[in-house]
């Protein structure tokens, strides 16, 4: 029988803080998750997600067998691979997607919605919202305090943030660790595929997943979710076991029943923000921009964006993190973006938090099982974590460099790594080792 000795805190509710919830349950481990939306839907959660064969084998560690059923079942079944592509709609390069399609450890392309959905599930009583985290207080030879917004508190023996890339756990626990914006910004938008959009939109478009790469610091991605006839609807569930509409009613936004085409367009900030600032402009103002930017290329790629649902145009600005260098092991980590917040260029930010989650929920597991002391199981996680998390980041760095970024940029974004490089000296040869592979 395990021994349950502590208890784990959660600060964050997003794929990693909710995938080593999961595990940690699963472990027999006491977990509580604080997570500050008051609802699951209150805000977007992202569109698309690339989910890599260690991504997955890390979720199936964490998740209990029939809620990996439903995530396996709920996504896409219409990428065959990968292209790439040029504005004119010339084919570069085709990398076709193998392995055993009944395999765990694959390729996968899910919704972000629906795989935070089946995240929560199972959790009622252990994700509780509306919980806005504000600090920390830790007590001699006792429990860690967290304090809330609302004046509550509550108390672990643990403390992990994951509350993403403006952490206030990490503000707190490693307040000189940087995260900079890279001066590249994403507008994002998606086109659902009604019978409509089906016979509107052009065959390339329909078939899979790929990144346009245009001259002038200009891309674009383009991915297909597409649900299986058979997919199961998966209801939000909160902590409490409530449940919340997910069809259209819910608006395209929120939708996780209907299939849907995902376009991100990237570029420099300044080539594209005159005066006022993107985030302030209206779905039409954003979709006639990229419209503008993109007149010269194939038109088949404007029909894509006329399409959009105007509900759901976004714009994000790419920041990455900086290295840290090792720090004094405690019973307060971090994990996923709160520590290695990456571009999205290489697609591997939620599989390298994922990650995160089976790596210190197993150290955990060995702790609660008594092979190690607690200090012991957070310090390997974090030695571990440093090498492949950095590495990913600069992996993810030099991707959107490579797309759409320009000597200015390049060089300010080089500058900064090499000086939180040259303070680590045990990063060196890890962030600059062949990265061909994913971290």
């Amino acid at each position: 029988m395990m021994d349950k000795g502590f208890h784990v805190g959660i600060v964050g509710g997003g794929i990693g803080g909710l995938a080593l919830a999961q595990g940690l349950k699963k472990a027999g481990i006491s977990v509580a998750l604080y997570e500050r939306d008051r609802t699951p839907t209150d805000r977007l959660q992202g569109y698309r997600v690339h989910i890599s064969p260690k991504g997955s084998a890390a979720l199936h560690d964490c998740l209990p067998s029939d809620l990996f059923a439903v995530f396996a079942a709920t996504c896409s079944v219409g990428n065959s691979g990968f292209r790439f592509l040029t504005e004119k709609m010339e084919e570069l390069l085709w990398i076709e997607a193998r392995g055993d399609a009944r395999a765990i450890e694959r390729h996968r392309s899910a919704s972000r919605i629906t795989l935070r959905q089946v995240l929560l599930g199972g959790l009622d009583g252990i994700v509780q919202f509306d919980r806005t985290f504000t600090h920390y207080e830790e007590v001699a030879d006792g429990p860690i305090v967290l304090h809330f917004a609302d004046g509550s508190t509550a108390a672990c023996d643990v403390l992990v943030g994951a509350d993403g890339g403006n952490s206030h756990v990490r503000h707190q626990f490693l307040p000189h660790a940087q995260r900079v914006d890279t001066g590249a910004i994403g507008i994002a938008a998606k086109v659902m595929l009604t019978d409509e959009n089906r016979r509107r939109l052009p065959p390339r478009v329909l078939e899979g997943t790929g990144l346009v790469m245009s001259p002038g610091r200009r891309s674009m991605f383009i991915g297909l979710h597409e649900f299986a006839a058979d997919a199961p609807a998966v209801p939000v569930t909160g902590g409490d076991g409530a449940t919340e509409p997910t069809d259209r009613s819910a608006g395209a936004l929120f939708d996780n029943t209907t299939s849907y085409v995902f376009w991100a367009y990237g570029c420099v900030r300044r080539d594209l923000e005159r005066g006022r600032p993107l985030e302030q402009l209206a779905p039409p103002d954003l979709q006639r921009l990229v419209l503008d930017r993109i007149r010269n290329w194939h038109p088949d790629y404007s029909v894509l964006v006329c399409a959009s649902d105007p509900s759901t145009f976004n714009v994000v600005s790419f920041k990455t993190s900086m290295p840290v260098a090792p720090w004094p092991t405690r019973r307060i980590t971090l994990i996923g973006d709160a520590i290695h917040s990456m571009t999205p260029y290489r697609g591997i930010g939620a599989n390298i938090a994922l990650r995160d989650a089976a790596l210190l929920c197993a150290n955990l597991k060995e702790a609660a099982l008594g092979a190690c002391e607690i200090e012991a199981a957070v310090n390997d996680y974090e030695r571990q974590m440093r090498e492949y998390g950095f590495a990913a980041v600069r992996a993810s760095l030099q991707a959107l460099q490579q797309s759409v970024g320009d000597k200015g940029i390049g060089f300010r974004l080089r500058k900064l790594f090499f000086r939180a490089v040259n303070a680590t000296p045990p990063l060196k040869r890890l962030v600059f080792a062949n990265l061909g592979e994913e971290p």
